[in-house]
């Protein structure tokens, strides 16, 4: 089957593309490195011919709120609209857990017109929510560092390995489009800012994370279990101390 995976070449794309492929699948892996641009529409038309599943995994290369808007929107436009002029039978998105919840933050609104893009698309597809990724914890440090002080929510927070996510990727992409939206974790829910304390306690750096029921996360209020999955959702494998050892093996 030939699967098209859109941010083939970033940190979730990489590990779907290699399983796929090792299943025997023809991938190609999208990025404008590849020269396959959904803003620009370079070599857009020629990667969805043929697809019977696209898969989009891209992010915006900045998260200012105007830019963030402007790529979800000019990409899933570009890319749906493509992918209906080759009959595409199965859309799949990643997006994240809570992202209706999250409305007051420029980001999460970007994500959420990307989503109602989808659903209206009239394409077959599966919308992912993922809870955030344990390889964003230092993307998190820093967005919440203020000189040597870190300021975070004691929300909770359920974060998934990469590996976990692509693995479930995977899954969704050789099953039947549900035309909704699936929730994945992580196997573990920590306190947010008790989870970024571990972290920093292994890396070995020395800055002081304050907790707060305050503290905004990436310009958004948090309560007690916005970030946290319903219960059904599906959970990956990997612990914190275990995706840590890994990670720092490598």
């Amino acid at each position: 089957m030939k699967i098209l995976v859109i941010g083939g070449t970033g940190l979730i794309g990489t590990k779907t593309v290699a399983k796929l492929r090792a299943l025997g699948h023809e991938v190609i892996a999208a990025s404008p490195n590849t020269g396959i641009n959904t803003i620009t529409g370079e070599g857009l038309a020629e990667a969805v011919n043929g697809a019977e599943v696209v898969i989009d995994l891209a992010n915006s290369p900045s998260f200012a709120d105007k830019d963030v808007m402007e790529f979800f929107e000019t990409s899933g436009k570009n890319l749906l609209a493509a992918e209906i002029n080759a009959g595409v039978k199965h859309h799949i998105a990643l997006s994240v857990v809570g992202t209706s919840r999250l409305q007051a933050s420029g980001y999460f609104r970007a994500k959420q017109v990307q989503e109602d893009l989808i659903v209206r698309s009239g394409i077959p597809y599966t919308i992912i929510h993922s809870t955030q990724f344990l390889e964003f914890l230092g993307g998190i440090v820093a967005s919440a560092q203020d000189g040597d002080v870190i300021n975070l929510s004691n929300a909770k927070i359920q974060p998934i390995a990469a590996e976990d996510v692509s693995s479930f990727v995977v899954e969704f992409a050789l099953c039947q489009p549900i035309n909704g939206m699936v929730e994945i974790g992580g196997p573990e829910q920590f306190e947010l800012a008790d989870l970024v304390r571990q972290y920093l306690a292994k890396i070995e750096n020395p800055k002081k994370v304050v907790g707060s029921s305050e503290a905004l996360y990436f310009g958004s209020p948090l309560e007690e279990f916005t970030l946290i999955p319903a219960a059904g959702a599906k959970l990956g494998k990997l612990t914190f101390e275990e995706w840590f050892c890994l990670s720092a093996n490598k």
